[in-house]
């Protein structure tokens, strides 16, 4: 609705939310260490594999800190120091993207480790974050723990795979391990690589060659690289990442590469007990404009977890916000126990772009979307509007010709020319949205399986789009099942083998398609937009996908057929 002046309700909202933002800005961090000095090493896990560890503790004028401090621990496969093409090193450690400098200077031991199999870590990787990796992290939080530097205390701090370190370190439940922040991981590994049951970008690219290994630095003791060419060499024995995901179509599919149902071995949601019990703290984060921020939620509300949600793609900073203050103050609360107010603030921070203005940070006690209402918005012969339309269907040939330059295209660019187009129209009143849309599409197909992709957009006064959310499902996946956690009212596909059913010759079939969380104001002027593909650039495998004829996807409408999307609409006035 259009505003006519400022209620006093409205006033003590803005308010708030001022207040909410600015809480963390205010408080000031200590930093009585400006100064660091590093070792490097190798330490030897259960197995006797050697791994290469960095450790930073806090100095002063030269003087390193004799009082023993918390240990904040990063498990990386992006190497812990390098030389780049310029010749400049480059450490993990030194970058305050995670807080790492700030922690230093906050009086914390900062430790980074190449997993094995990466950096100048020794080993093989058998899988992409499996039970063998998370026992390293185990080992080695333990190991750290019980220097003499150390107070026992450990915290983990990780975006995206090194997000996912630290959950899987946390999943063995290691007794040092006090707390974890954790941003743009996965609470389960299958609908995260395979949602629908169709891969995207996240774990299918190529695997990266052993030179980028070898610009690794040596640890210390080996000044001369020996040990880092015989650790890389053995790299070249890795498991094929891509490959591996690539090889199981179904959650219960066994890896021809490890010989097991490697879903449920790298599923967090099946540990998430042993993390409940151990005690340790959680944090986790994402951005609006990434797609794990649906798995981050549903990891926070399964886990109990701190949430914070930003506005932003895959790891960036959320912007207006004290991030390296939060997680200073995050971990001076589990890890130094101080009095700092962390303890009495809200558990959900997230960024609302609600009334269009700048956007602003909302905090409270429930996920975004918890008290959203749902609208029903139907699709045409090429119109999307909240009555349904007379019965009519529309098809189209799935186009492969949706590639494009972007390496790693965190969210996609509007696919209208490839695709059903069902355009709203121009809204007579702001459109507020948070939470999940849900897509209900009923297709029939020239053969037994399709891949389905939807996307929502708005569409300003101009003509500019924007995708606002997006989901995928294979036709033949589309049986829902009660999931074995809480969905959040969501609906859920098993991706199990024994569900799969192709669509009948002549027959229809109605895909749910769960989309991606979205905060988002439309504004008074802009319209919907809802388009329907059969492909996406973000396939990385799309030579090996395409059919020739391409397939042909009838999508049909109409009250009988109830194709429409299902809009999460924020009724409460949160600001």
């Amino acid at each position: 609705m259009a505003r006519r002046g400022m209620s006093a309700r409205s006033l003590a909202k803005l308010l708030t939310a001022l207040a909410a933002l600015l809480c963390a800005p205010a408080v000031a961090l200590a930093q009585p260490y400006p100064d660091y000095a590093r070792e490097s090493l190798y330490v030897p896990v259960r197995d006797g594999t050697r791994l290469a560890v960095n450790i930073y503790r806090p100095a002063t004028g030269g003087q390193v800190a004799t009082e023993r401090l918390p240990v904040i621990f990063v498990f990386t496969p992006y190497r812990a120091r390098i030389r780049n093409a310029e010749g400049e090193v480059v450490e993990t450690a030194l970058n305050d993207n995670l807080g790492l400098r700030s922690l230093l200077r906050a009086g914390y031991v900062v430790a980074v480790a190449d997993i094995r199999g990466k950096g100048a870590s020794f080993g093989a990787r058998r899988g992409f974050q499996d039970r063998t990796e998370a026992m390293d992290g185990h080992d080695l939080v333990q190991w750290l723990a019980a220097r003499d530097y150390s107070t026992g205390d450990v915290g983990m701090v990780g975006c995206s795979y090194l997000g996912g370190t630290t959950m899987h370190t946390a999943s063995t439940a290691p007794p040092a391990l006090r707390a974890i922040f954790t941003g743009a991981s996965d609470w389960d590994k299958y609908a995260f690589v395979r949602r629908g049951g169709i891969t995207a970008q996240f774990n299918t690219r190529p695997d990266e060659p052993l030179s980028d290994d070898l610009a690794s630095l040596p640890v210390d003791a080996d000044p001369d690289g020996a040990l880092l060419r015989e650790a890389v060499a053995q790299h070249a024995d890795n498991t094929s990442m891509a490959g591996l995901w690539y090889g199981m179509p179904y959650r219960d599919s066994v890896s021809p590469l490890t010989g097991n149902a490697f879903w449920d071995e790298v599923a967090i949601w099946r540990y998430a007990d042993t993390i409940r019990e151990a005690g340790i703290a959680t944090y986790m984060w994402g951005n609006w404009n990434d797609e794990p921020t649906s798995d981050v939620i549903l990891a926070a509300e399964n886990l109990g977890s701190r949430l914070l949600v930003g506005p932003g793609s895959h790891c960036e900073t959320p912007r207006d916000f004290a991030f390296t203050q939060e997680i200073v103050r995050y971990f001076d609360h589990e890890l130094k126990g101080l009095d700092n107010g962390f303890a009495e603030q809200p558990r959900v921070t997230y960024w609302s772009d609600e009334t269009g203005d700048a956007g602003h940070y909302v905090r409270g006690g429930e996920w975004p979307g918890a008290r959203s209402q749902t609208a029903a918005w139907y699709l045409g012969d090429g119109s999307l509007a909240a009555r349904p339309p007379e019965a009519g269907a529309r098809t189209f040939a799935v186009d492969y010709d949706v590639a494009n330059d972007a390496y790693f295209a965190f969210w996609p660019s509007p696919l209208d020319e490839h695709g059903l187009v069902y355009d709203g129209a121009p809204l007579a009143e702001p459109m507020d949205l948070l939470g999940f849309p849900t897509a209900h599409v009923t297709i029939a197909a020239d053969r037994p399986d399709v891949d389905v992709f939807v996307y929502l957009e708005a569409v300003d006064a101009g003509g500019t789009a924007e995708v606002v959310s997006f989901g995928r499902l294979k036709a033949s996946q589309r049986a829902l099942s009660a999931a074995p956690w809480d969905n959040l009212g969501l609906p859920w596909h098993s991706g199990r083998e024994a569900d799969a059913a192709p669509i009948p010759a002549g027959q229809s079939a109605t895909l749910i398609v769960p989309m991606l969380a979205t905060s988002y104001h439309v504004p008074a002027g802009s319209r919907l937009r809802f388009v329907v593909t059969g492909a996406d650039p973000r396939q990385r495998n799309l030579a090996d996908l395409r059919q020739d004829p391409a397939p042909r996807i009838t999508v049909t409408h109409g009250w009988a057929y109830g194709s429409r999307i299902e809009l999460p609409l924020n009724v409460t006035g949160d600001e």
